[in-house]
């Protein structure tokens, strides 16, 4: 009894929290625990398109070339270099009115920012596949939409990623999921 009256509230709550984590130890090793090494179905190499809109730049050279490297940062945490496989670039577009009932519109240089350039890069990584279908590069899951900095020795831009395409097959072919993923990126191409 004299122990008891020695143990004061901060004492259970230390005990609490050595019991929960020798439970979650538990679990963990005994793999009834989802970890994230547990939700990872395959590895492949993976292209992401990011879009960098309106570019401002006069240099002559190309900012970015196919089989250059390029640093990314995805959500503000840096990454790593990867290699730029294409690069395709065009100057600022607009649409005006046309007087053609069949196309209301035309397309058009913009010529009151005659140096801005709408890029599109794409870069090679390797990924993970989870079992939701997502990619994960970096420790970041990648999505459509995601905002990320693609920097290198005279630039820092950036942009969003519009496109996220398996190069190649999983390395493990049973997962109807993971067929499913690569089949519908490689349909909206």
């Amino acid at each position: 009894m004299n122990i008891l009256k020695r143990i004061k509230p901060f004492d259970y709550l230390i005990i609490f929290i050595i019991i929960f984590a020798l439970i979650i130890g538990f679990l963990t090793f005994t793999k009834k625990r989802a970890t994230s090494s547990n939700q990872i179905e395959a590895n492949v190499n993976i292209e992401l398109e990011i879009y960098l809109r309106g570019v401002a730049t006069t240099s002559n050279e190309p900012l970015f070339k196919a089989g250059d490297e390029t640093f990314i940062t995805i959500r503000n945490v840096p990454y790593t270099k990867l290699k730029i496989k294409d690069v395709k670039f065009d100057k600022r577009k607009i649409m005006l009115p046309s007087l053609n009932p069949k196309k209301p519109y035309i397309l058009t240089n913009d010529e009151s920012s005659p140096y801005h350039y709408d890029y599109l890069v794409t870069v090679v990584d390797d990924a993970k596949i989870t079992k939701d279908g997502d990619a994960v590069v970096g420790g970041n899951k990648v999505k459509i939409g995601l905002p990320i900095t693609l920097e290198g020795a005279k630039y820092k831009f950036n942009g969003v990623i519009t496109n996220i395409i398996p190069s190649q097959k999983p390395q493990n072919d049973g997962h109807e999921e993971l067929d499913e993923y690569t089949k519908i990126n490689q349909d909206v191409h």
